[in-house]
């Protein structure tokens, strides 16, 4: 049998239980990402009123809200580093972080005690959004690459943000006290991150890591043969190029996936954060009631569509152009109803909800991470995926800073034409500024030296000259 690469042999394996299995157990992870971070949304009058605050200030409703998304950035750079002396050696360690800083909520005494443990929760986010979209697109074919990606960590993030908003509303159903209500929400963050600890242990750790970066082809033999049931392969030398020059290199394509995250991040975590709260109240609807009816009705069934027949074949690129766009359209919609909204509240529902739709289209491309796995070769990915991941945070944080203060200032009508601008610009900049990587290998989209590597080729001669 001729010997065929390695990484050529992953790309071109049919979609596998192999990879349903990994995409359970990255997606498990990211559940857990959407249900912490978007459970803060769904429970935060209850906070409020349990710690006797009958007015929070712009300063503590920003960091009970952000403070998970500045851990996360933190948490991002410190296993982006960590990560590139091995993906499995700290997979895990993100979720085990998670479910302790999860459980430790129930006994939060006082608001910024709260705020101190949301912190340490989001190294743990930030730790998952680095680690799990990069372990999913190393082992992924690059067929379905961005089908994996888009369910896993699209899909699956809104998934969490609807068990948030129903588990509050079962414990309202049965009469829980208010105070233990977000306790028990905040604290559940622990049943999806412990669930898959096991998994994350046993996963294997990639081929592209093993052989590029460990420098161990042996290893990363095993890997792609339990994968396509071949174990006649070859893999290119390992990457010793100097570390920073690399990551020059590819400064543009990383900045980029950076800035596209922020834009989006910015956009779409003042409707998580403060929707529930303030656009719901200003529709006559509860918040749990609302995050459920714009997942459940709209995000997530939109996401599903997207990552099974939109990503793998119109292209990440057109996706998230015509999402940002028509996101900001439809939110200068909404906001021109906002005098009226009172007086046809469904109107405006139907409006937000045909937001979320549009929304949804990034959050399945720059919102899953894929730009930053993708635009990256494996010599520097899980950093450049850290940066991505930084610029998504300064986003998310931007908005839970800002958002408050800015509702303030020029009212929710204002912001929301903020919003909008933010939106188009991010889909103007989508369309200039990055490649499409739609049925590209890992190492076709980065310019990857794929040349056998000398041992390979010194095993070669031995056997031939045999």
């Amino acid at each position: 049998m001729v010997s065929a690469s390695g990484f050529m042999l992953l790309d071109e394996q049919p979609l596998k239980r192999f990879h349903l299995r990994a995409m359970f157990t990255t997606g498990m992870g990211v559940f857990t990402d959407g249900y912490d971070l978007s459970s803060i949304g769904v429970v935060l009058p209850l906070v409020l009123a349990s710690f006797g605050v009958a007015k929070a200030s712009s300063l503590q409703s920003a960091m009970l809200a952000a403070s998970a998304l500045v851990g996360a950035a933190l948490g991002a750079v410190i296993f982006g580093v960590l990560a590139q002396r091995g993906r499995k050696k700290f997979y895990g360690v993100d979720v085990a972080l998670m479910a302790v800083a999860a459980v430790a909520q129930i006994f939060a005494g006082n608001l910024w005690s709260l705020i101190a443990i949301r912190f340490v929760l989001g190294i743990g986010v930030g730790a998952d959004y680095v680690l799990s979209p990069t372990i999913m697109a190393e082992h992924a074919n690059r067929a379905d690459r961005g089908k994996t990606l888009g369910v896993g960590f699209g899909v699956m993030w809104w998934a969490g943000a609807v068990a948030a908003g129903a588990l509050l509303l079962l414990l309202k159903a049965i009469g829980v006290s208010p105070d233990l209500q977000w306790r028990i929400v905040l604290a559940a963050g622990a049943v999806p991150a412990l669930s898959v600890l096991y998994l994350r242990r046993r996963m294997p750790e990639t081929a592209r890591y093993l052989a590029r970066l460990a420098g161990d082809p042996g290893s990363a033999a095993q890997i792609v043969a339990e994968v396509s049931g071949r174990r006649e392969t070859y893999f290119p030398a390992a990457d010793r190029r100097e570390f920073y020059g690399v990551l020059r290199q590819y400064a543009g394509p990383i900045l980029a996936s950076a800035v596209l995250w922020m834009m989006f991040d910015i956009v779409v975590y003042s409707g998580i954060l403060f929707g529930p709260s303030l656009i719901a109240r200003g529709l006559g609807i509860e918040p749990a009631v609302f995050s459920l009816l714009m997942s459940l009705g709209f995000i997530i069934p939109t996401a599903l569509v997207l990552s099974l027949y939109a990503l793998d074949r119109i292209g990440r690129k057109p996706t998230q152009t015509i999402g940002m766009i028509m996101a900001g359209v439809m939110l200068a919609i909404f906001a021109m109803m906002q005098k009226n909204i009172a007086e046809a509240p469904l109107l405006g529902l139907l409006a937000y909800g045909l937001y979320s739709v549009f929304i949804t289209f990034p959050s399945m491309v720059s919102g899953a991470g894929i730009l930053g796995v993708e635009l990256a070769p494996t010599r520097v990915r899980t950093v450049a995926q850290s940066i991505s991941v930084v610029g998504g945070r300064i986003g998310a944080s931007l908005s839970a800073f800002l958002f408050p203060l800015l509702f303030g200032r020029i009212g929710e009508t204002g912001v929301i034409w903020l919003l909008a601008v933010c939106a188009v610009a991010g889909g103007i900049l989508t369309w200039l500024i990055i490649p499409e990587t739609r049925g590209r290998s890992l190492e076709e989209i980065n310019a990857e030296d794929m040349e056998p590597s000398l041992a390979f080729r010194a095993a070669s001669a031995i056997a031939s000259a045999d």
